[in-house]
C-alpha cells in the first residue's frame, strides 16, 4: 500500500519579513493593531536623479496617451493646458519660475488624471518632474 505525503504546516517555505514602506517616514512603525515593527527598512528615491529629456520623452508620450484617449477624459482641456505649461516651462531661462510652474502642474495634475486611462501616464510625468526639479 502507498501511502500519500500530508501536508504539514512546518513545511512550508519560509516567508520573507521585509516591510516597504515609500518616503521618508521616520516616525515609529505600527501595525494595524498598533504593535510596533522593528525591523524595518524605508527607500525614497532619490529626487534629481531625472535628467530633463526624461521630462520631455515622458511629456511627449503622456500627450500622446491623452490625444489617443481624449473622448474619455472628463478634462481634456485642462489636462492639455498642464502639459502646455509643462513644455513652455522646459524653455523657461528663469529656474525659480520654472521650478515654481512645474510644482504647480505636479501638485495638481494627479487629481485631474485619477481613475482614467491616462492616470499611469500622468503619474509618472508628474514623479519625473518632481525628480527633475528637486
Amino acid at each position: 500500500m502507498i501511502m500519500g505525503r500530508g501536508h504539514r504546516d512546518s513545511e512550508q517555505p519560509p516567508h520573507g519579513s521585509g516591510i516597504h514602506i515609500g518616503g521618508a517616514n521616520n516616525a515609529p512603525n505600527q501595525n494595524v493593531v498598533g504593535r510596533d515593527i522593528s525591523h524595518v527598512h524605508q527607500h525614497a528615491p532619490s529626487h534629481g536623479a531625472v535628467g530633463i529629456e526624461t521630462v520631455r520623452e515622458l511629456l511627449a508620450s503622456f500627450r500622446a496617451e491623452v490625444d489617443n484617449n481624449e473622448s474619455n477624459l472628463d478634462h481634456v482641456v485642462a489636462v492639455r493646458a498642464m502639459t502646455d505649461t509643462i513644455a513652455t516651462s522646459l524653455h523657461s531661462p528663469d529656474p525659480q519660475a520654472r521650478a515654481g510652474a512645474l510644482r504647480g502642474v505636479a501638485q495638481a495634475l494627479p487629481a485631474l488624471v485619477a481613475g482614467t486611462v491616462v492616470e499611469q501616464g500622468g503619474e509618472a510625468l508628474v514623479h519625473a518632474l518632481a525628480g527633475w526639479i528637486g
